[in-house]
């Protein structure tokens, strides 16, 4: 690794830690979605529909953190795979809602098993008060986002001043 430069931000870098905290806790749970034939996000979804059991693919996209971009594309794979089952809203056809196929509920039953005795051995291996802790302090964290948060006022850049020089 390169010599450390000072760097021109003070303040440390939570999303890259957020991210490095994601990528390290999904490598003890990714050998049993290999296993299964499941990407991370059709897990997601997978366990969303199991402890809400229908939602619309705006709720899955908020709670499963996946892009309502790339939404159609996995929910339309999990429906050719049998995991999933869309249907139209009565009485509003605009509106679907999306829950576990008989497919899909056998895999998360299956699953289920392994995904709680893996938790369990990062609990042993880190500690039961780190990971109650852990889980306390970015609950706390997601909620605290209700409150405003003031935003910089964003200054032109040069970029922008060519922009507006232009005829």
């Amino acid at each position: 690794m390169e010599t450390q430069l000072t760097p021109r931000i003070a303040h440390r870098n939570l999303p890259q830690l957020f991210l490095k905290a994601r990528d390290s806790l999904m490598s003890h749970f990714r050998p049993i979605l290999n296993r299964y034939g499941l990407t991370d996000q059709q897990w997601r979804i997978l366990r969303a529909l199991d402890e809400y059991s229908q939602l619309e693919p705006r709720e899955i996209c908020n709670l499963c953190q996946i892009l309502s971009s790339s939404m159609a594309g996995v929910l339309a794979r999990m429906e050719e795979l049998s995991l999933i089952e869309r249907q139209r809203v009565p009485g509003d056809q605009r509106r679907v809602v999306v829950r576990l196929a008989p497919k899909g509920d056998q895999l998360v039953r299956e699953m289920a098993p392994l995904i709680d005795q893996q938790y369990e051995y990062i609990e042993q291996a880190f500690g039961q008060s780190i990971f109650d802790d852990l889980f306390t302090s970015l609950e706390t964290f997601v909620a605290a986002q209700a409150n405003p948060v003031v935003h910089i006022e964003l200054p032109l850049t040069t970029t922008d001043a060519q922009l507006k020089i232009q005829p």
